[in-house]
Formats: C-alpha cells, structure tokens, sequence
C-alpha cells in the first residue's frame, strides 16, 4: 500500500504553522489550507477538488521524513492530506473531497443517492488501485514484479468493463466527478512508468486509454502538483531497493 508516510522529500526549514494566523506565509483571506505532500497521490485528489470549485486555498509541503511537531499534533494518523477549516482539521482524503462538495460548489458527487453510493464505491477501487501501484513499484524480484504487472492489467480490465457504462470523456460522461478526481492521480503514475518499460497495461482497455488522456488535458489535474513531479517521482522511485528501480537503471 502506497502509505502516504513512505514519500520523504529533501528537509526544508521553518514550515509555516497553519494555526498561526499571523503569519505572513498563511492568507487570511484563504478560507482552507491543505497540508500537503508533493507526491502524495491522496493530496492530488483534495487538490484537484479545490480546483474545480475555485475556491482559494494555501497549499503547504512538509517533509513526511522529518515531520514539524504541529503536523503531528493536528494529524491523527501522522499522515498527508489534512485539510484546516479554521479551527477543525480534517483528514482522510475521501472525508476531505466529501466536505469540499457538500458546501462548495459546483456539485461533483451526482445527485441521487445510489449514483453517488456507487461513485463512492468506485473511488474505493481507485485506493486499491493505488495500493497496487506501490506493490508494483516495491517488489524486489522481477518475478513479483510481472504479478504485479498482471495484477494492474486486472484491475483496468474491470475499469474497463465499468466505463463501458458512460460515454465519455469523464467517468459520468461530460460530467466531471469526484471519481474522476480521484483516479486521476492513479494514471499520472503511468507517464513515469511508461517511460521506464512498456509494461503492456492499457493495451486492451480503449476507453480506459481515453479516460487517462482525457483527465491529463483537464486544467484541475495538470495544476494538482508542481512541474518537476515527473523528477520528484523518479528520485523516490531510485531510492528504492526494487525490481522498478533496476528496470529504470537498464532504461538509462
């Protein structure tokens, strides 16, 4: 599971405290501010909420390695996103993008109660997708590795079958989503992957193909991290001691 603990960036110094109001580095007029991670893809998903319905936020980065103690005290489970709504702190990314739709808008979730239940259920399958992405980029032989290749294809293959629902572009058709959202941060993983090997995920799955590209050219998506992600990712992904990381030392 990609724990969002795992991804450590070099230490910075003297990280705005988000409860102090006066300090210059927190707006007052920025109603929410997230705690954040540069490569965190849970983070992406608030990012790309707050995006949506152009709300004004303060995005602050910490360093997960060297946490600043008012992290650990705002966050319950030490981990990234939080979201401060003046005094209350809210953490768990699929809470925080539940908020932001239930008082900002425009709407993401559908209307009607068993649609957006079914959304929810599939924002689910997009965590798990996530936690086969950090066992793909984390085992050690090349033999779990192609498990885990597999493992993917499986789970696109069942996306596949679901888009087979929706007529485009989005996963609610014109409609953008939280859904969309939240496997957004999924497919960005594979700009860096695909640049490593051709590991064959998306070849039997079109519509699966069409939704990534379709949420890489959504203005929301390419603003939910910094331009040197491709880079920073890298760098997490050489400081591993995993099949991945020797496949990218052969790609060189």
């Amino acid at each position: 599971m990609p724990d969002d603990g795992q991804f450590a960036q070099p230490a910075a110094l003297n990280y705005p405290d988000p409860r102090d109001s006066q300090d210059p580095r927190n707006p007052r007029d920025a109603r929410y501010r997230l705690i954040s991670h540069p490569l965190c893809p849970y983070v992406q998903r608030a990012v790309i909420t707050l995006l949506e319905k152009s709300v004004r936020f303060v995005r602050i980065d910490i360093d997960l390695a060297n946490k600043p103690d008012w992290f650990k005290t705002l966050s319950p489970l030490g981990k990234t996103p939080l979201l401060q709504v003046g005094d209350e702190v809210l953490f768990e990314s699929a809470v925080i993008c539940d908020y932001l739709d239930e008082v900002e808008s425009p709407r993401l979730h559908p209307y009607d109660a068993l649609a957006r239940a079914r959304h929810r259920a599939w924002m689910e399958f997009a965590s798990a997708t996530l936690n086969s992405i950090g066992a793909f980029y984390s085992v050690p032989d090349d033999t779990a590795l192609d498990q885990q290749v597999i493992a993917l294809r499986n789970k696109f293959s069942t996306l596949e079958s679901t888009l087979a629902r929706s007529a485009g572009p989005y996963f609610a058709g014109e409609s953008f989503s939280l859904v969309d959202a939240a496997f957004a941060p999924v497919f960005r993983y594979f700009d860096v992957f695909d640049e490593i090997a051709d590991f064959d995920i998306f070849t039997r799955t079109p519509r699966t193909r069409a939704w990534r590209a379709a949420l890489a050219a959504r203005a929301s998506v390419a603003r939910a991290v910094s331009p040197d992600y491709p880079q920073r990712l890298r760098r997490f992904l050489e400081k591993r001691n995993a099949a991945l990381t020797r496949r990218m030392h052969v790609a060189r």
